[in-house]
């Protein structure tokens, strides 16, 4: 039984402000700023917001320049490089901590991780079954079930990600809240759309506040013909979040349904946060705006430009097939 969700919410909230203010009086060790950049990300993720990421970045990178000879300091930072599609960099800091002395499962699961995201599946594998030889437990176990999953083999990701969730022995719901909505995910990319929502409608159940998981199954709710059900879930979800995702699947609903003005609206604005995204932090959003502008924002040139852009930093399936659905080679 895990805690309800918006008591864990309320929970991550405490923990960050009091461990902000101790940060703030130069109360915390390294170890103790590394979990607080890590809290904030954690925040990132569950609400959409863009701002706790940079947030947490900027203090990852501040947090090197004051322990230059930290490990664990290199390895925060590779973390936060990651969310940001920073690979290169990423994979620099994971080699300094190690030559600092940070301990070789972390590091090999963060160099898993950034495989991964590289579509360097093999590799990717390698780690994570290494990982579960030697101690099964549930990071190493949906770690590799994610990975199968990428790889396209979901027999084999349905089960490590069963074994998983019988090794969950936390309180938490955040990580098996995550774990349900990558299962959605994955189904969603299988065309399994009724499958994709069982697993959504489970992390939603688990963690209602969870933004992704929100507009996945709004996403999903279009997909399946409940128009007014999907434009319901996602109104909020673009007002609250800076992520434009949300905007952008706002936009494409309300035009398919005839409610021309209001799309436009949303169309409008996600064009305009996108432009801020990209200019800041391409790497991080060239996916996702190519998907504006072959969709909702109507610019097919742009969308290849920043398609290919993509391509060339990660060879995955889902990039090569965004760059074939832009009207590009998938060679790059």
């Amino acid at each position: 039984m895990t805690t309800a969700g918006i008591i864990a919410l309320g929970n991550l909230e405490a923990r960050i402000r009091g461990q902000g203010g101790r940060a703030m009086s130069g109360l915390l060790a390294v170890a103790e700023r590394a979990e607080l950049v890590e809290l904030i990300a954690l925040r990132s993720h569950v609400l959409g917001c863009i701002a706790d990421a940079e947030r947490a970045a900027a203090m990852a990178h501040e947090l090197v320049g004051e322990a230059p000879t930290d490990a664990r300091a290199f390895l925060t930072r590779a973390r936060m490089s990651g969310l940001f599609h920073r690979f290169v960099s990423a994979l620099t800091d994971l080699d300094t901590a190690a030559a600092f002395g940070g301990d070789g499962v972390e590091l090999d699961a963060e160099r898993a991780a950034i495989y991964q995201a590289l579509g360097r599946y093999d590799e990717a594998v390698a780690i994570r079954r290494r990982a579960v030889d030697r101690h099964a437990d549930f990071n190493g176990l949906a770690a590799l079930a994610g990975v199968y999953g990428d790889r396209g083999e979901m027999d084999q990701a349905e089960r490590w990600f069963r074994a998983a969730t019988r090794s969950y022995r936390e309180t938490s719901p955040f990580p098996l809240a995550m774990l349900e909505l990558q299962r959605g995910q994955l189904w969603m990319g299988h065309d399994d759309l009724r499958r994709a929502r069982a697993w959504c409608d489970a992390a939603v159940r688990r963690l209602p506040a969870y933004a992704p998981a929100q507009g996945h199954r709004a996403e999903l709710d279009a997909a399946l013909g409940e128009t007014p059900a999907a434009i319901a879930r996602l109104r909020p979800l673009a007002l609250a979040s800076d992520d434009p995702d949300y905007a952008t699947q706002l936009a494409r609903i309300l035009a398919d349904a005839g409610e021309v003005e209001e799309a436009q609206i949303w169309r409008d604005r996600a064009e305009a946060r996108y432009d801020d995204l990209v200019a800041r932090h391409e790497e991080a959003f060239a996916d996702h705006a190519a998907e504006f502008w072959l969709t909702v924002g109507g610019d097919r040139h742009r969308a290849l430009r920043l398609a290919r852009h993509n391509l060339s930093l990660r060879q995955t399936p889902r990039a090569r097939a965004l760059v074939r659905r832009a009207g590009g080679s998938a060679l790059g």
